[in-house]
């Protein structure tokens, strides 16, 4: 019987004995060759006939840009030393346990993996340390990079054989949690996805109301009962909190001294509304955490025993990695990493990007807007732009545009009310269609989006 991963006892591997169960898996079975040859290094041995046994793997690989077959391998077998080693290697397999799970095959050794990477990582740290050989950026590249090692040897589904799956999910009900706003609900399907697997992104250009937009974003869905964690790189976790406050009581924040008590009693009435509604404000400096390290503050919120419902992010390019040597490939990385984060914790991620100053007053920017952060563009699932004309801003007015939407259409806009005092928005009565616009920026986003 399958034994559920979460219910496995995790133990302690001899990954001594180990090595020979991965070579021997190797060896007879190309499938799981296939999976570990991405990752796998001759280094990574402490028996010198394993070790040989997969230089010559990488060998054919590098050469015939395939894996070796047996046969293939006992052809570069060349002289007598190498083929004293690999006789021995194969003596060795004698008494070798060969019925394993498969599932804790693939965990285990990804787990030895990791592990011997991580060693050889820090013993190459270790010796070049003196003569500084390598920058902090290429260590912290090459620990990311061990961090990605998955040998997850599940197929999917086979459309065929599981149609009553699809079926089933094709019958079953997604549960979405509201924006607030009612026109962005339904142009997305029904809200933000309960169950994460998306990035929901807001585009506009300096000061326009990004901030504005995400703190409405979070008030929003804290009042549906949810809990909301609030990642602030643009300002203090203090103001963000203001802003919020601002926005559910509606007293403006000039006034906030002159109004504490009823400011209190006006928030502990909310409070009695939505007993579970949350927001989490955490304040990072710009440019200084990766998304990687978001990932591990969400996972220790959830392991003190809190929820998290939604995450929204203020600003995605203030983020940081490592990875990537030009604007597009660094903010296409962030996105991805940022976008995997509504996969890791089942919730929606809602952030914002930056339009370039070719935008700034332009009715309905479109992509080309967009600029370096046409990687962010690439990635997420929907983009709606911010933008202003000055008659639009002398009548308390701010539209949004539908840049992208992959779960309806695109190109309409809604004329949206702001309260600037208060910082609230609100849905106006105004709408408009723009379909057709910017339809080669609009074609070209969708090919990048496939990708």
């Amino acid at each position: 019987m399958k034994i559920p991963r979460e219910l496995r006892i995790m133990r302690m591997i001899d990954f001594g004995e180990y090595e020979k169960i991965i070579v021997y898996k190797a060896i007879t079975d190309s499938a799981f060759l296939n999976a570990i040859a991405d990752f796998v290094k001759p280094s990574y041995f402490e028996d010198p006939n394993i070790a040989t046994y997969f230089q010559i793997v990488n060998e054919f690989y590098e050469k015939r840009k395939k894996l070796p077959t047996f046969t293939e391998v006992k052809s570069y077998l060349t002289n007598d030393v190498v083929r004293n080693k690999f006789r021995k290697l194969i003596e060795s397999f004698v008494g070798l346990d060969k019925d394993l799970d498969k599932d804790e095959l693939y965990e285990n050794t990804a787990q030895f993996l990791k592990e011997r990477a991580t060693w050889v990582e820090i013993s190459d740290i270790v010796e070049k340390a003196e003569t500084k050989m390598r920058s902090p950026h290429e260590v912290l590249d090459a620990f990311e990079e061990i961090c990605k090692i998955n040998l997850d040897c599940q197929k999917g589904i086979e459309l065929f054989e599981n149609i009553d799956d699809v079926i089933d999910d094709i019958l079953n009900v997604e549960t979405y949690i509201s924006s607030g706003w009612p026109w962005l609900d339904e142009a997305i399907g029904g809200g933000f996805n309960e169950s994460g697997k998306a990035l929901y992104m807001f585009a506009g250009q300096a000061n326009i109301g990004k901030s504005i937009f995400l703190g409405n974003v979070a008030a929003n869905i804290a009042k549906q009962n949810k809990s909301v964690l609030l990642i602030t790189l643009e300002m203090s976790e203090m103001v963000y909190a203001k802003r919020i406050v601002s926005n559910i009581t509606k007293i403006p924040m000039r006034d906030f001294k002159f109004n504490t008590p009823s400011l209190k009693t006006m928030l502990m009435d909310e409070k009695d509304k939505i007993p579970e509604g949350r927001i989490f404000i955490k304040e990072f400096p710009p440019s200084t955490i990766t998304p990687k390290q978001i990932n591990s503050f969400i996972k220790k919120i959830k392991d003190s025993g809190e929820r998290i419902d939604a995450v929204v992010i203020d600003y995605i390019s203030l983020l940081t990695t490592s990875f990537g040597s030009n604007s597009y490939e660094r903010i296409k990385h962030i996105c991805e990493q940022v976008r995997a984060l509504s996969y890791v914790f089942e919730c929606p991620v809602v952030s914002a990007m930056q339009m370039n100053r070719s935008q700034f007053g332009k009715e309905n920017p479109g992509m080309e807007g967009l600029a370096e952060s046409i990687g962010a563009a690439a990635t997420s699932d929907i983009i709606l732009s911010i933008f202003q004309s000055e008659e639009d801003q002398e009548l308390g007015l701010i539209k949004l545009g539908m840049i992208k939407n992959r779960y309806g259409p695109r190109g309409m806009v809604q004329t949206m009310k702001i309260d600037y005092p208060t910082l609230s928005i609100s849905q106006s009565n105004e709408s408009e269609e723009c379909f057709g616009s910017d339809s080669d920026e609009l074609d070209l986003l969708e090919r990048l989006s496939n990708n």
